[in-house]
């Protein structure tokens, strides 16, 4: 039996007697650091999704990454390997512009500040993308891009100063790539505020248009929110009540997520996107603190102390996050788990 989010306050990581893809029926997979990164396949990812796929658990990819129209997103996880249809890809796009939609006549015209996938979602919901301001567009939509520049921006900031609705796909500060960390869609969102001194309507995650665009595309009954980032895919995942599943290939760290607040607390945590394939292990209240496999975890004058000596260093950490969490919730002070989390190879 798993925990769900719609009722428990995240105080330890959640248990699964049974592997995820027998306990969900969907994964909402991210996509950047979580299957690959740039041009490649994250590790393990390729086969751990092939094994999923087979025990009937549907696959949908979901990102905040808002350049690529679904269709050149399946193309390239089929090309990785990972077999995908347009259907199957859901995007920041495709939220944003249905908020779009939403504010404007049909047949508008939106100046687009992104790529061909704010192009191609606009022309699903009937609008008209444009790129100057002098073609009176009736809102501004703005969406990661590596060929936004300074001109992109300044034509977004002219059209915000003069009253235009003003929608981002997301606010990601970064995104990874295949030569590191570099900087994502909130970056280029904060020099239009900057300028402007306006906030947009955010569409992507963490926020509920893009959890209902995931609903409204896949129909999940059963769905398992799987992600790398705490403040877009897991608060996504609590603010749609689901469970959420985070891996640790892309920008989280272990100690990011030891002084997690309660929205970033996902239900379950793994190397990779293996842990979709297993079961995960209990933790429980034992000897004044919180023990899983062969470890156990108790804060002590505000410092996480770990004994044991369990196989497996990720039991440890689902500990250590029960310690701490339960710590932080406590006292509103993240407690120090460096010494620990050095003893686990973090």
């Amino acid at each position: 039996m798993t925990e769900t989010a719609t009722t428990v306050r995240r105080t330890a990581p959640g248990g699964s007697e049974h592997p995820l893809t027998e306990a969900y029926d969907t994964a909402l997979l991210d996509l950047d650091g979580v299957v690959y990164a740039g041009p490649h396949a994250i590790e393990h990812a390729v086969d751990a999704l092939a094994a999923a796929r087979t025990t009937g658990m549907r696959l949908a990819y979901v990102t905040n990454n808002a350049s690529r129209p679904p269709r050149v997103v399946a193309e390239h996880l089929t090309e990785l390997g990972v077999p995908a249809e347009p259907a199957d890809v859901i995007n920041s796009a495709q939220a944003a512009a249905r908020v779009v939609a939403e504010k404007v006549p049909a047949g508008a015209k939106v100046l687009v500040v992104g790529g061909l996938g704010l192009e191609e979602a606009l022309a699903e919901r009937g609008l008209v993308a444009v790129r100057s301001l002098a073609e009176e567009p009736l809102a501004v939509v703005q969406g990661y891009d590596p060929s936004v520049g300074w001109a992109h921006l300044a034509e977004a900031s002219y059209a915000v100063q003069r009253g235009l609705p003003w929608v981002a796909s997301n606010t990601d500060l970064t995104v990874p790539t295949a030569r590191g960390i570099a900087p994502g869609n909130g970056t280029l969102v904060a020099a239009v505020r900057a300028a402007t001194g306006v906030e947009p309507e955010v569409a992507g995650k963490p926020l509920p248009p893009m959890h209902r665009e995931t609903v409204l595309r896949t129909g999940a009954k059963r769905p398992l929110v799987v992600g790398d980032r705490l403040d877009t895919d897991i608060e996504g995942a609590f603010n749609g009540g689901v469970d959420s599943l985070l891996v640790f290939t892309g920008v989280t760290t272990a100690a990011q997520l030891l002084a997690a607040p309660v929205e970033h607390r996902p239900t379950y945590l793994a190397a990779d996107l293996r842990g979709l394939l297993t079961p995960h292990p209990t933790v429980t209240a034992a000897d004044g603190g919180f023990r899983c496999g062969g470890w156990v975890a108790r804060a002590e004058d505000g410092v996480l102390r770990l004994d044991g000596a369990g196989a497996d260093r990720w039991d440890g950490l689902r500990a250590l996050c029960a310690a701490a969490w339960t710590a932080l919730d406590a006292d509103g002070e993240p407690a120090d788990g460096r010494k620990a989390l050095a003893e686990l190879g973090f």
